[in-house]
């Protein structure tokens, strides 16, 4: 990482006026202070801010009910009945899938229950699950519960990657050598590509590759990677994965989740899995009770169980318009430079300030997104609270880490100082 950096107002300012992405701040609407001056917004891996088209677009739709009621099914702009198709091919490019890998529906953990009935199918042989440590807490439920309602017991098929002691991270030969121990009693991988609690990258198609060679399905929880690091979901032989769109997606409080599904998967039809008329053959789907047997859709829509709700997806149409302009790419080189900004400047407060925490993401560019983790060592609470009462948001994971998150598309390289300047003011 370059050393060229500056703690200096002017040279922030300077960085973000020849970011060839500043335009994109505009489109967000943006929280303000208390006294009228906009919020230091590190949130975004909570939740994104609203883009500025959103509204627009839902009330097209509302207008829409309104003016033509049942017949909005087909009407010429955005049909309802085929509305979900409008997200396929940019939802695709988002996660580096082909157009029919990837369908917008449910919600995160609804959508990896959905890819657990299917792809977990455990024998006596094979029946484990290897899940990593801190989980994604709505992961860790659903596996265990998931586990239980086929008559296993999670203590006996988890498989746990760890941590080596006194670190925060986990090393991918460690995951490696945890497949060649218990890869072939192993059926499923499912662990987050971004870890939320340290915001560690993974090498997905590293691990990825390890697991299949073991025979292993393969499922990504990227809640904390879709629209943060580029992923190539597709050609990484991925089998699996889902995601939801309202931290880095900017969809909505509890805005309709994304899943993949590998083509060779899609085009079988006989991979078991929960039916809904939304996932049947379109060619049949209203026949009803003429055809009553469920015939799934080629393709990731085969998964499918409700129509698509259109005032719930109305912001990703808005949102994913948003990336495809950006480019995930370029997203990326500026999310490299940013987060290492704001690194640097955390890593050069002065001494007493810098040992009032830890940074617990890891250091290397390919290994952190857009998320920086901060252990605080005392008082955390109280570290938060005084950053709120001067504008910044962050969020705040127990029992003492503070997640700060600078989202290449709206935040600034301003933010960056303006949070670093801030954050010493609370530690001293």
């Amino acid at each position: 990482m370059t050393t060229s950096y500056q703690n200096n107002e002017a040279y922030a300012l300077r960085m973000d006026e020849t970011d060839p992405l500043r335009a994109f701040r505009n489109e967000f609407h943006l929280p303000r202070h208390t006294d009228g001056s906009p919020q230091v917004y590190l949130a975004g891996n909570s939740l994104g801010l609203q883009p500025q088209s959103t509204r627009g677009i839902i009330e097209e739709e509302l207008d829409a009910w309104a003016k033509t009621a049942v017949e909005g099914h087909f009407k010429p702009q955005r049909p309802w009945y085929s509305y979900h198709e409008l997200l396929r091919e940019p939802g695709a490019r988002l996660v580096g899938a082909r157009p029919g890998e990837v369908v917008m529906m449910n919600t995160l953990t609804v959508n990896i229950h959905l890819m657990l009935v299917s792809f977990y199918r455990p024998t006596s042989e094979r029946y484990k699950i290897l899940v990593e440590e801190p989980c994604f807490p709505s992961d860790n439920y659903a596996v265990r519960t998931h586990l239980k309602t086929r008559g296993i017991d999670p203590a006996e098929a988890l498989v746990i990657a760890r941590p080596r002691g006194g670190e925060h991270a986990l090393h991918t030969e460690d995951v490696e050598e945890l497949l060649a121990r218990h890869g072939t009693q192993t059926a499923v991988v499912l662990m987050g590509g971004v870890n939320f609690l340290t915001g560690q990258v993974m090498d997905m198609p590293r691990v990825t590759a390890a697991a299949r060679a073991q025979g292993c399905v393969v499922g990504w929880d990227l809640a904390h990677a879709a629209g943060n690091v580029p992923l190539r979901l597709h050609d990484w032989d991925v089998d699996f994965a889902a995601w939801c769109s309202y931290k880095y997606l900017n969809s909505g409080p509890g805005a309709v989740a994304g899943c993949f599904v590998h083509e060779r998967h899609g085009q079988s039809l006989d991979i078991p899995r929960y039916g809904g008329w939304w996932g049947n053959d379109p060619a049949t789907r209203f026949r009803m009770q003429l055809e009553p047997a469920f015939v799934p859709r080629a393709g990731a829509d085969g998964w499918q169980i409700s129509n698509p709700p259109i005032f719930s997806l109305a912001p990703l149409v808005a949102s994913l318009e948003l990336f495809d302009r950006a480019g995930i790419d370029n997203l990326r080189a500026k999310s490299v430079k940013l987060t290492g900004y704001l690194r640097w400047l955390l890593e050069n407060l002065s001494a007493d300030s810098r040992a009032s925490f830890e940074i617990i993401t890891p250091r290397s560019a390919e290994a952190q997104g857009c998320q920086l983790s901060l252990l605080v060592h005392e008082r955390a609470k109280d570290v938060l609270h005084a950053l709120e009462s001067r504008g910044v948001v962050c969020d705040f994971r127990e029992p003492n880490v503070i997640r700060a998150a600078p989202t290449p598309l709206y935040n600034t390289f301003h933010d960056a100082w303006r949070f670093a300047e801030i954050l010493a003011e609370c530690l001293s």
